[in-house]
């Protein structure tokens, strides 16, 4: 049986208009704000305002991206994934059925991934292999972040993700449909690290307690920043041009047909170092978060939002979304943009 061509529909994004400044992150955790401008690549991340719930977030990402498609929620979709985070609205609900109710998607079913920064190329894996398997027609994929909640500014073993912001995105993925072909993705995971970044405090080793909030444990960890980085510093690099050049292959595809390349945001000399190293000019060909900050699985979502708007991706292009999330696992994901023949 022939595979039937999926591709995006649509996409949606919703960024809050709150920041934080290089200026206040700076106030708040001594690093000195030239060094979070410059090395650091950020003058400014979005927060959430007061009604910047994650699925909520999420939401308004999908209506936008389900107008765009001209569709009708209850009628026309039939499997909502959500690929937020955890951290949400409220613990123990299944986000991926509240998000579809609050969409409209009526009669579709909905479930939960997650894989970190890693799940939006993961919810495209999933959602390829369903439709092809199952003749499902449409797949919302929807993704809010606020992780920027967890972020204390005063602990200088997380200053790595001092960026973490807030957005909401969304997908829609369509079968027999000829234009923005997704391609062959991969992933890799390394469990060696799962112990590394965590909040301490809310889970079954740590419940939660007036002790662990007075300890500031709600927040994101690092347990030994060190070791961590000597460990990663040997495989990240490499593990990302791996994963792409997976999905390159895959697809029948090689570097050099790379024409936009949606990579995480990351420090400025890395985000420079992927790109080059993968023949990618990394102004030119992608987007980098200076304003807005890391806004987890859903960089590569804005990263295809802010390429359309500014003329980096036209039809014909072949697009690289990338990823990399605590834990740790490695991601990308292959388009082709426009229509197909």
């Amino acid at each position: 049986m022939s595979k039937t061509k999926i591709g995006v529909e649509s996409i949606g994004v919703y960024i809050p208009k709150e920041r934080h400044t290089a200026a206040y992150i700076s106030e708040h955790s001594g690093t000195p704000e030239e060094i979070l401008i410059t090395k650091m690549g950020l003058k400014s991340k979005a927060v959430p305002g007061p009604d910047d719930h994650t699925v909520a977030m999420g939401v308004r990402a999908a209506k936008i991206a389900i107008e765009r498609a001209g569709i009708d929620p209850a009628k026309d979709i039939d499997v909502v994934i959500w690929a937020g985070e955890v951290y949400a609205e409220r613990p123990m609900q299944t986000y991926g059925i509240k998000f579809q109710q609050e969409v409209g998607a009526t009669n579709a079913w909905a479930f939960d991934v997650n894989q970190r920064c890693g799940t939006i190329v993961v919810a495209m894996i999933l959602a390829k292999a369903l439709m092809e398997a199952h003749g499902y027609k449409r797949v919302l994929i929807g993704s809010g972040y606020r992780n920027s909640d967890l972020i204390n500014y005063k602990n200088i073993r997380t200053r790595f993700m001092h960026d973490l912001a807030a957005s909401g995105v969304a997908m829609i993925l369509r079968a027999d449909y000829p234009r923005n072909v997704v391609l062959e993705g991969s992933v890799i995971s390394d469990g060696r690290f799962s112990e590394d970044v965590y909040v301490p405090a809310g889970g079954t080793v740590m419940p939660i307690s007036c002790e662990a909030i007075e300890k500031e444990l709600i927040y994101l960890d690092v347990t030994d920043p060190e070791g961590l980085k000597e460990r990663l510093d040997k495989l990240s690099m490499q593990n990302f041009l791996k994963v792409v050049d997976e999905a390159l292959e895959r697809s029948g595809y090689s570097r050099k047909d790379i024409d936009y390349l949606g990579l995480i945001r990351m420090k400025r000399s890395a985000f420079e170092f992927v790109a080059n190293e993968l023949g990618v000019d990394p102004y030119k060909q992608s987007t980098y978060f200076e304003e807005w900050g890391h806004m987890g699985q859903n960089d590569a979502i804005v990263s295809i939002e802010e390429g359309l708007k500014d003329g980096k991706i036209k039809e014909g292009d072949l697009v690289v979304l990338t990823a990399a999330g605590i834990g740790w696992s490695w991601n990308a994901m292959a388009i082709k943009w426009g229509p197909q023949e």
